[in-house]
């Protein structure tokens, strides 16, 4: 699980807008023009611009959970 203080401080890597949290599992950029989701694995962020290209166009509820 993200802390909160973590979550405060993070932000998208590609437009530096906030990220909310997912089901404990993703964190999803706020900027309608960029929407990227970075997932997290074993309660580490993945916060490659790349990753976040992965999953740009999945909805959210069709998000699958990180390994």
């Amino acid at each position: 699980m993200v802390s909160p203080d973590l979550l405060a401080i993070l932000v998208c890597p590609y437009c530096k807008s906030k990220l909310a949290l997912y089901k404990d599992a993703w964190l999803i950029c706020q900027n309608p023009e960029c929407h990227r989701k970075y997932p997290i694995r074993q309660d580490i962020p993945v916060m490659l611009i790349e990753e976040g290209d992965k999953y740009r166009e999945v909805l959210e509820g069709q998000l699958p959970i990180p390994p």
